[in-house]
């Protein structure tokens, strides 16, 4: 069914998502365009019961300010403007609206219905991928990510064998993930699973590249040369599958908004991509992708799991790539993630992962003095992943994990906890 929809026109605000979560929370449909948008894109969508001109510190662009077309207010939907002293409502909010006045707003204003949920969310993407596939093939990366999980099962269920996934192990995997994958969608979900065994290609690629945003991109492009290779050897695949969720958009940048950092499956993808692209999951946010996973029937621990990004170790082994950094990062985090199990946190928090930096302190081995890398852990809780709180871990679980790891993990003689809400910081180091 067609989810009745409340447009936030991004006009220099800082707060879009915050209202679009607001929304969302009364059972109705939001989503965020740029201040630009055209009156004839906004009534092709059909079901748009009101708009909402959400200005903002970013309202000014280049010495000009933002505005919208005059023509949205001759469309005859109801409308309201937060901090945007050009618009021509008779309704204008200087700040952020209370519940209260969303809520009329929503409900009594544009007489929306709370039909938001799930079930009807999977149903108008199931229709529209199948519109938008018909009977041809889509490749889909698959890591067992909850993104691409979740992705993967979206599509299985509107497309069923049409669906082609691939697991690349590019080497930046976490421990025994790669075998994890295969276990769990090829012997388990049947699932029609490509293994690419491409470490050594991913690796030599990385070779001294320090810059965090040229190391998405090559991981990026090359991920998609791997799927073109692959897609090549296969017949009628004209599509590729994102697990690209709503946050991976607003970070990597808007018309009035500076990127935070550039996403592989935003800003890392080639100019001469040759698929079109399938992304059911664009316009949820992080804990909303994990609902629908629940709601597509995905076993508990999979929705569940670890968030992981694209780019896998390559954005926690800090700068240039060293082999012996990267497996630094990959045993530390086994430690981690088995001791934050035994301690029962897995359940509590969001996220939690190590990191090495590629710089080296002095420390005493063996009654001698050794030059060897620190760890440093980060635990955070979140939402959206658009904010996020440090998790204050017991002194003495961190005592065993720091313990474990100076003794289990070589060239390592330091390890540090990461003590920094997002903002200032983001979740990942780079």
């Amino acid at each position: 069914m067609k989810q009745d929809l409340i447009v936030i026109l991004d006009l220099g605000s800082t707060q879009n998502t915050v209202i679009a979560r607001e929304i969302r929370d009364l059972g109705v449909y939001s989503e965020i365009y740029p201040h630009d948008i055209t009156a004839e894109e906004l009534k092709s969508f059909n079901n748009v019961k009101g708009i909402i001109l959400n200005g903002g510190e970013n309202r000014i662009v280049d010495g000009r300010p933002v505005e919208i077309s005059p023509q949205l207010y001759d469309l005859g939907i109801p409308m309201i403007s937060i901090d945007y002293p050009q618009s021509k409502c008779e309704t204008k909010l200087d700040a952020l609206p209370e519940q209260d006045i969303l809520r009329t707003f929503v409900f009594e204003t544009c007489k929306a219905e709370a039909n938001w949920n799930m079930k009807n969310f999977i149903e108008d993407q199931t229709e529209l991928i199948r519109r938008q596939v018909g009977d041809r093939k889509v490749l889909l990366a698959l890591s067992g990510g909850v993104d691409s999980s979740v992705v993967a099962a979206m599509l299985i269920k509107a497309i069923g064998q049409q669906l082609v996934c691939v697991h690349v192990n590019h080497g930046l995997m976490r421990k025994n993930e790669s075998e994890s994958v295969i276990k769990v969608f090829r012997d388990e979900l049947h699932a029609n699973l490509i293994y690419i065994d491409a470490v050594e290609r991913f690796l030599g690629k990385l070779e001294n590249v320090a810059d965090p945003e040229q190391k998405r991109k090559i991981i990026g492009s090359e991920f998609i040369r791997v799927f073109e290779e692959e897609a090549r050897k296969l017949e009628g695949i004209d599509f590729l599958g994102q697990g690209t969720i709503y946050p991976d958009i607003i970070e990597s940048g808007t018309k009035t908004a500076k990127m935070v950092k550039s996403h592989h499956n935003v800003g890392g993808l080639p100019e001469d991509l040759k698929f079109e692209l399938v992304e059911p999951l664009k316009q949820l946010f992080k804990d909303e992708v994990r609902a629908c996973g629940v709601e597509l029937g995905l076993p508990h621990d999979m929705v569940y799991r670890q968030p992981f990004p694209g780019p896998g170790l390559g954005v926690r082994c800090l700068g240039a790539i060293t082999r012996d950094r990267l497996e630094a990062v990959r045993e530390s985090d086994a430690i981690l993630r088995e001791e934050f199990a035994k301690a029962g946190l897995d359940k509590k928090v969001w996220q939690y992962f190590t990191v090495v930096p590629d710089f080296k302190s002095v420390g005493m081995k063996n009654n001698a003095r050794v030059f060897e890398y620190m760890v440093i852990i980060r635990a955070i809780n979140t939402i959206d992943a658009m904010t996020a709180s440090v998790e204050k871990v017991d002194w003495d679980v961190l005592e065993v994990i720091t313990n474990r790891i100076l003794s289990e993990v070589e060239n390592v003689n330091r390890v540090c906890y990461d003590m920094s809400p997002k903002p200032p910081a983001t979740i990942e180091f780079e």
